[in-house]
């Protein structure tokens, strides 16, 4: 089955099965099912065609897919154009939530770690032959 762009698979019951809408998580998903009047336990296989279009009815009241994602997008242009706390770690790309980021926060920073104040024997020998050396008198 496919709604709104996104697809449902058969074999899973309806109150796992439409999680997989961004946005919806398992508390909405009971509201949804609620509103629509559909038991959780029901495959999604097991549907009707009237089932669905009060699914798909239910599911237009919910902010989903890319309605949510531009709004969160702007949200976060809007955070970044005022230059506020959490705009300004969104720029940078730091963690925003107030995580450490001493030993952590690899996935944010990015890469590998640079080691800063030690060299290799390489680098300390590119780095004597470079300099000029002291005359003596």
């Amino acid at each position: 089955m496919r709604i709104s762009g996104v697809n449902i698979p058969d074999h899973e019951r309806t109150e796992v099965a439409f999680t997989r809408f961004f946005g919806i998580g398992k508390v909405l998903v009971k509201k949804l099912l609620q509103k629509s009047k559909i038991s959780p336990d029901k495959r999604t296989k097991d549907l009707s065609r009237e089932e669905i279009g009060s699914l798909i009815k239910a599911l237009e009241s919910f902010k989903t897919e890319g309605d949510l994602k531009r709004e969160i997008r702007e949200d976060i242009k809007r955070l970044k154009a005022i230059k506020c706390y959490r705009g300004i770690r969104h720029i940078v790309s730091l963690p925003v939530h107030g995580q450490r980021t001493k030993s952590n926060a690899r996935t944010r920073k990015g890469g590998k770690r640079r080691t800063v104040g030690s060299l290799s024997k390489e680098a300390w020998a590119k780095l004597d032959s470079t300099k000029p050396k002291k005359q003596e008198k």
